[in-house]
């Protein structure tokens, strides 16, 4: 129903006139008057209203003793008590836009007010609510509710990261079934959602719970998985929920109470009536709205006492909860704000509302209901007011939102409390008070910092983190799905009742592996004529029929999608298994260590490097002189004879040495290489494939086997682009063995593509055939459970647990060891060694011979010019056919020429000078 609509329902049955109306006229009151008039509706008898009426009249008195806040203007205050009523709520609001009121405190129910804001949109009339929390309660919808305290949407995302915090996932609301209620409880799963958890179970109780109904409740929660209670309810019976709790062992070990701040400010109205049975609440998490300490708040604390002292409420003590203090600062802030509006000019003024011309006359009196014209000016200067009250600096965002949210953390201990940590909205959960420098949060809204906190006492007088989870207790054993395979039974094995393999003997080892016990039975899936579906198995879990899967499952992405898996306890990618060959010795098998190409690099490098040795040499070392037969053999001779390093020819130049010995390096490599893949080829058996792996398969046109019914297939075809008309699905390993017995040109396949798990085992007994090639994916199987469940968790710590204790392994080789092939020792053929492994050898040993050969030009033409010169008798024209003839000389030769020119010259001039 439109709310405008419930708002007339309401004054259909509002029959009072006041007296004091003003008539159809408008009634103006000069600016800065003496007297303004406010209101405040609440429940005066409830643990927040109790507090706020003298928090209330506490500050309109301040207000009207300092003559600086309004200048000397009134605050006249009339205070209206609602007694839980919404319709009580109403008709005193409808009873203040009579009397001329400009702005009312309250209300104080999320409830209540979200009817009274109608009222006060159609009227102009402010209203400052000190306690309403509804998130929902936007300015948007309800632009002249201001509220002057925290958002239930900031305590919720405080909640939802304590329960990220200790990493639990599902956790059950229990709630008050109202506007303050369910909103809050909505946020909270929004907020859960951002942090991967959810809210498991909701319970709303009635807002006027009775003890039967919250037994009945709590009775239900009882039965179910998740041991995390968020208590979100009224102060009035919330008590009553947590002694229920205890009568029902609720307030045990295992269980996490998580309190909203109706809890916290049961403690602080009344200190000593929480803890009057210590059992009922030990443990308890709650939250409390944060005020920074300043001496504003320790002198008002120190009033309150003296003030309080001695009143009493049903005989018990008269404590200051912070909705007391936010009540306090509504006042103010209304004070402060009411300033900033005279001082702008702002009049107070009423006329009658245009839109209740048509209903007027009857016994309604619509006449009295006056809208306040300066109630805009007045609610912009209330979202203006920026100042410090008890609870802190008093501002607004623009949400319409007291800036810097915090709470703090609480926990019951014993008869008493302790703060383990605080919340705020700049630095999520720390030790330290929101006040202090924080590491701000990131845009996603993690925080950069580390969240910390301070060790709880749970439920149970433990200091041990609750798992937060438990088997639902009714009766039921978790419903294991089992693959009834047809083959490869050593991973699965069904027979009538008894399940065996290796999967089920590491799921039972996992188990025994858990602190707690696991009540399961398994359940056969398939006709055992035909290998099931797996991803029909896993569909099970998702439609409820099943808890778990147990079996050869693989963990893909597609998976992932519909179920939780643990973490793997096999690796199994995809190998290729081919037919293979071996590979007899040979005449020729000495070949088979190099490349053709290998050998014809090698013999060309070896009459290099022995040719530019000879050139090296063969002016200085008569080794390389003679006949040029003999120095043709000698270069043969010398070239190969390295080979073994036993050259006979003396090197005598630096030249020749310095590439002689990079040279002979390269030959200790190639040696040793040689040696060492012809040692391998001789002495270990060698088999032999035309398929070298999934590359070649690939590209080929030869039919490709796979499992029918595996993932198998459709990677072959999304992901390696094979077409589907080579792809032959087959059944058992007997099928396996004749597709690749038969081969392509019998009708059968050139390969078998399929996990590394199985295929070890069908090559444990069948010597024929090998895996080719590299595994080309990185695959496991793991156990699989529903999304989000933390039993998935678990196991995977326990599979972990028996890796590291080299349980997993034993289990493994007491399956799938098979030695009927290992004794042979058998394996592919050594790949044979090509020119690349090599190429930095001989483009080492090239650049020697290079650079000296370079070396030995330029130090022949220096030689060759010295010469000439000595030489008077050879004229230009003939040096270029002489270099040729100089080349060949030798060097001694060279030498003692230019002496005995010197020599006959010397001669010469003796005998001349004689003459």
């Amino acid at each position: 129903m439109n709310k405008a609509l419930l708002l007339m329902l309401f004054m259909v049955f509002y029959n009072g006139a006041s007296s004091n109306g003003l008539g159809v006229g408008a009634t103006i009151t000069t600016a800065r008057p003496d007297v303004v008039n406010i209101g405040a509706i609440f429940t005066f008898d409830s643990v927040i209203g109790k507090i706020a009426k003298v928090a209330i009249a506490l500050a309109v008195e301040d207000v009207n003793s300092d003559p600086q806040i309004l200048n000397g203007t009134k605050l006249t205050l009339k205070m209206q008590n609602t007694k839980s009523s919404d319709f009580l709520g109403i008709i005193e609001a409808l009873q203040f836009m009579e009397n001329d009121t400009v702005a009312i405190i309250g209300p104080q129910f999320s409830a209540t007010a979200h009817v009274i804001s109608h009222i006060a949109d159609e009227l102009k009339v402010p209203l400052l609510s000190f306690a309403a929390t509804d998130p929902t309660l936007s300015p948007t919808q309800f632009p002249f509710l201001v509220r002057t305290t925290r958002s239930d949407l900031f305590q919720m995302t405080a909640v939802a990261d304590l329960v990220g915090y200790y990493e639990w996932r599902d956790v059950i609301a229990i709630y008050v079934n109202d506007d303050f209620g369910r909103n809050a409880i909505a946020a909270l799963g929004d907020k859960l959602y951002e942090k991967r958890c959810k809210i498991s179970y909701k319970v709303p109780l009635n807002p006027k719970a009775t003890k039967d109904e919250i037994t009945k409740a709590l009775v239900s929660v009882s039965s179910m998985e998740s041991r995390i209670l968020i208590l979100h309810i009224y102060t009035s019976w919330g008590l009553q929920v947590l002694t229920e709790a205890r009568n029902l062992m609720m307030m045990a070990s295992g269980y996490v109470w998580i309190a909203t701040d109706w809890f916290s400010t049961i403690i602080d109205t009344d200190p000593s009536l929480p803890f009057v049975s210590t059992d009922d609440i030990q443990g308890v998490l709650t939250l409390k709205m944060y005020t920074p300490e300043s001496e504003l708040k320790k002198k008002f604390k120190s009033r309150w006492s003296n003030l309080t002292s001695a009143r009493r409420v049903n005989g018990s003590s008269f404590g200051l909860n912070t909705y007391g203090l936010y009540a306090y600062d509504s006042v103010r802030h209304l004070a402060v704000a009411l300033d900033s509006f005279f001082a702008r000019g702002g009049n107070i003024s009423f006329s009658t509302d245009s839109n209740l011309n048509e209903l007027r006359g009857g016994k309604l009196n619509l006449d009295a209901l006056n809208m306040f014209n300066g109630g805009s000016q007045l609610l912009q200067s209330i979202l203006e007011v920026n100042t410090t009250g008890l609870t802190g600096p008093i501002k607004f965002n623009p949400d319409g939102n007291l800036i810097n949210p915090a709470f703090e953390v609480i926990n019951v201990i014993g008869t008493g409390t302790r703060t383990i940590g605080y919340w705020s909205n700049s630095s999520g959960l720390s030790l330290d008070p929101p006040e202090k420098p924080q590491r701000k949060l990131q845009s996603n809204g993690s925080s950069i910092g580390i969240q910390r906190l301070y060790s709880v006492i749970w439920p149970g007088q433990t200091t041990q983190k609750p798992r937060g989870w438990v088997f639902p207790d009714n009766g039921r054993k978790l419903r294991i799905g089992v693959p009834n395979r047809v083959s490869c039974r050593e991973f699965v094995g069904v027979k009538g009742t008894e399940f065996t393999g290796y999967c089920i003997e590491v799921f039972q080892a996992a188990l025994n592996e858990l602190p707690y016990g696991v009540p399961y039975k398994f359940v056969p899936f398939g006709d055992g004529k035909k290998n099931p579906d797996n991803n029909e198995l896993l569909h099970m879990i998702q439609i409820g029929e099943f808890d778990g899967v147990v079996g050869d499952i693989t963990i893909t992405t597609s998976r992932t999608k519909m179920v939780d898996f643990t973490q793997p306890y096999i690796e199994s990618g995809l190998v290729v298994v081919a037919p293979i060959r071996k590979l007899n010795s040979s005449a020729w098998a000495f070949l088979r260590p190099f490349t053709p190409m290998m050998w014809g690099v090698t013999g060309i490098f070896f009459l290099v490097v022995g040719t530019v040795v000879w050139i090296l040499e063969r002016r200085t070392n008569e080794d390389f002189r003679g006949p040029p037969r003999n120095q043709f053999v000698t270069i043969i001779w010398f070239s190969f004879s390295t080979l073994f390093f036993s050259q006979k020819e003396k090197t005598d130049s630096t030249l020749g040495r310095f590439v002689l010995i990079i040279w002979l390096f390269v030959v200790l490599i190639i040696n040793s290489s040689y040696t060492a893949s012809l040692t391998s080829i001789l002495t270990v058996e060698q088999l032999s494939s035309p398929i070298k792996g999934i590359e070649s398969l690939a590209t080929g046109n030869d039919p490709i086997g796979f499992p029918n019914g595996s993932y198998v297939g459709k990677y072959l075809t999304d992901e390696l682009n094979i077409h589907s008309s080579r792809l032959v699905p087959l059944n058992l390993p007997e099928e396996f063995e004749k597709a690749l017995k038969d081969g392509p040109s019998a009708g059968g396949v050139a390969a078998v593509v399929h996990e590394r798990a199985y295929m070890e085992l069908f090559l444990s007994v069948r010597c024929g055939y090998s895996i080719v090639g590299q595994e080309f994916t990185k695959m496991g199987w793991g156990f699989a459970f529903p999304r989000d469940s933390p039993l998935a968790t678990d196991m995977s710590t326990a599979v972990l647990k028996l890796s590291e204790k080299g349980d997993l392994q034993k289990i493994r080789d007491k399956w799938l060891m098979k030695s009927a092939c290992s004794a042979q020792g058998a394996k592919q053929s050594v790949d044979r060694l090509p020119l690349k492994s090599f190429w930095g050898l001989f483009l080492l040993s090239g650049i020697a011979c290079f650079l000296a050969l370079l070396l030995h030009v330029i130090r022949l033409v220096h030689q060759f010019y010295r010469y000439s010169d000595s030489c008077c008798e050879s004229p230009q024209s003939r040096r270029l056919r002489s270099f040729v003839s100089f080349a060949n000389k030798r060097e001694q030769e060279v030498n003692s020429r230019p002496k005995r020119r010197r020599t006959e010259k010397a001669s010469t001039k003796i005998v001349h000078e004689s003459v």
